[in-house]
């Protein structure tokens, strides 16, 4: 694109439209920036635009290069959806009494000939979550087939009830649809006490969490009934302990061990997953001997003291997180890092420092470059951050790691076995 795309705003009654006397700018950090051309790609399908109240968009003057507010409507951002990265978030003024916005994503968004555009990229081709390989009617039959297949397991029920009925979980519809990754929810409790945590928020914050946690603790009996058939049956199966749904899966590793050791008696087919905040690395290395593949550890950070803020950890430290990605390279597993994308902040000179350290002292295996779901200002005065020092860019980040390291690879989500061992490239999903 040779032209910024003009500032969106909405009329606080569900319509958006564009005003031409203004581009749109990018937030980075705590800045309203100029967006280059080549990093704006055409909205996603998939992807929705949100109305933010309270807050008044940044624009830069078409007329004369000025920096201004949108002063005609609310500001407007964009969801992008799974497999895509954020590069920019939407860049606004809030007011003194705007709400605190929910758990979602805010990138950046602009109208050009005709449609909308978001300052991004692909980051992954596996298309497990693109919403049009989703059929309702298919999630329901398989529903109704699983939960008469396993009347007992209650774990099946929560998967259905909860998951892919109510909150149209995308792991758990994929599980219904029989294929892919099946998530296994397995600890109500946790060891952190993130502040954007989408399970559980305290009765006197201003957010409230997207679903409801998980109640009950699942015995090995529960894991293994459903997860050796979706590992026999399923195209590229995978099983993932710890989902957005529940606490700390690793506060659950008896039973998890358990459960591997179990799988493992009944089938080889397949991957074993967890998905961690990487807190306990000996019940790490006792999965990993039980026959874990693959680790996936969630950060916002990793620079300890910008972590430890947002986890707020409780009995576990920094190292330990190192440590247990460490535990699953020396076993031969797979080690990912679920890395929460805040431009400004993640792009930082200071954090990609701290990010290349780490890559080589623990032999990474796989970023996940995550939109992280939380509101810009809520968030940054929460871990106390004021000013978030000299920044790449988002797009430049990536470019550099993977010139540094041509072996590290980039994506959004586990990927099975078959792409663990083989052409990590190669677009299967459409098999």
């Amino acid at each position: 694109m040779n032209v910024s795309p003009y500032i969106l705003y909405s009329d606080g009654q569900g319509n958006i439209f564009e005003d031409t006397s203004l581009y749109v700018t990018g937030r980075s950090g705590w800045d309203a920036l100029p967006i280059p051309d080549d990093e704006w790609i055409e909205l996603p399908e998939g992807g929705n635009l949100y109305e933010l109240p309270g807050r008044r968009g940044i624009g830069i003057d078409v007329e004369t290069g000025e920096m201004r507010l949108c002063e005609k409507g609310w500001a407007v951002a964009a969801f992008i959806p799974p497999a895509h990265t954020g590069f920019y978030l939407a860049a606004y003024e809030t007011a003194p009494d705007a709400p605190t916005l929910p758990l979602f994503c805010y990138t950046a968004a602009g109208w050009h000939n005709d449609k909308f555009y978001v300052p991004a990229t692909r980051i992954e081709q596996d298309i497990r979550q693109e919403c049009a390989g989703f059929s309702d009617t298919k999630v329901k039959s398989g529903v109704t087939t699983l939960l008469e297949a396993y009347p007992h397991n209650r774990l099946v029920q929560h998967l259905a009830n909860n998951c892919a009925l109510t909150y149209h979980c995308p792991a758990a519809r994929n599980y219904f649809m029989g294929r892919w990754e099946c998530p296994v929810p397995s600890s109500p409790a946790c060891n952190a006490n993130c502040i954007g945590c989408i399970s559980f928020q305290p009765e006197d914050e201003t957010i409230v969490s997207t679903q409801d946690r998980l109640t009950f603790k699942p015995t090995a009996a529960e894991i293994v009934e459903f997860t050796v058939p979706h590992l026999e049956t399923a195209p590229f199966p995978i099983v993932s302990f710890g989902q957005g749904c529940e606490g700390e899966p690793l506060l659950m590793w008896e039973t998890i061990r358990e459960s591997i050791l179990e799988i493992r008696k009944h089938t080889s087919k397949g991957s074993i997953n967890i998905n961690t905040n990487g807190s306990k690395p000996n019940a790490v290395r006792e999965l990993c001997k039980a026959g874990l593949n693959s680790i996936r550890v969630s950060l916002n950070s990793v620079r300890e003291h910008i972590y430890t803020p947002y986890y707020r950890p409780n009995n576990y430290t920094f190292a330990d997180i190192v440590e247990s990605i460490k535990v699953v390279r020396e076993h031969g597993g797979w080690a990912s890092i679920n890395y929460f994308v805040f431009p400004g902040m993640t792009d930082s000179v200071e954090e990609y420092e701290a990010l290349r350290q780490l890559i080589k002292e623990t032999g990474l295996s796989m970023i996940q470059w995550r939109n992280f779901n939380i509101d810009p200002d809520w968030y940054l005065g929460k871990v106390g951050v004021t000013e978030t020092g000299d920044c790449l860019g988002m797009k430049q980040m990536l470019e550099l790691l993977r010139e540094e390291f041509p072996d590290l690879k980039f994506g959004y989500f586990n990927p099975p076995m078959e792409r663990m061992l083989g052409n990590y490239e190669e677009d299967f999903a459409h098999a």
